[in-house]
């Protein structure tokens, strides 16, 4: 199949989220089609660098997103923040949640008096080779004693955001998408690229 241009994706038809997780995937769609953006799901194996920044990582996932595809893409990466185990898993959340989840997570943190926590989410636009836009959202709360809930995923389940009594993993999707850190850096860029249509980059 000839490969299609940048100039056939115009900005504002449609930009398109490069992840292979569905949850994340739905979320990112509703916050977007809240701003009038149409999302699509593109799924393309992207070098994922080892590096203590989130901005980094998605950074490099979009430029190689970008080079496969020469689509207007959004990569994100997000990161929970414990401050009681000086920031751990941060930028390597999904590598601790793939070996020892969040009930080994738990078992980390243990009586600790000090259960501060913040999940961070670094969205990324690319549709050149030259440049790209990074957007940020934070999510403050703490680590629940226990896990619960069944909805969400990742570390949703031992989450609760300051101000609720609910981990994200107890909330609809609709409520997530009212707190969470994904919410608030796909918002950022939904303004901005509401503004920049028909501008080039």
């Amino acid at each position: 199949m000839e490969k299609m241009a940048i100039r056939d994706f115009p900005i504002g038809k449609v930009v398109f989220f490069v992840t292979g997780n569905i949850h994340k995937f739905n979320e990112a769609r509703s916050v977007l089609s809240e701003s009038g953006i149409a999302t699509a799901m593109l799924k393309i194996k992207t070098t994922e660098i080892q590096d203590d920044s989130l901005e980094n990582i998605a950074k490099m996932s979009a430029l190689h997103a970008f080079r496969r595809s020469s689509l207007p893409v959004i990569t994100e990466d997000a990161g929970l923040f414990v401050r009681g185990l000086k920031g751990f898993p941060g930028p390597y959340s999904s590598y601790a949640y793939r070996t020892i989840g969040y009930e080994g997570l738990l078992k980390l943190i243990g009586d600790l008096d000090d259960r501060y926590a913040q999940f961070q989410s670094v969205v990324v636009f690319r549709n050149s080779n030259r440049s790209s836009r990074s957007f940020h959202g934070i999510s403050k709360g703490a680590i629940a004693d226990k896990a619960r809930g069944h909805c969400g995923f990742g570390f949703d389940p031992i989450f609760v955001p300051l101000g609720t009594g609910k981990t994200f993993a107890e909330m609809s999707i609709r409520e997530k998408n009212l707190l969470s850190h994904r919410s608030r850096a796909m918002r950022r860029f939904a303004r901005w690229y509401r503004t920049a249509v028909g501008q080039s980059f």
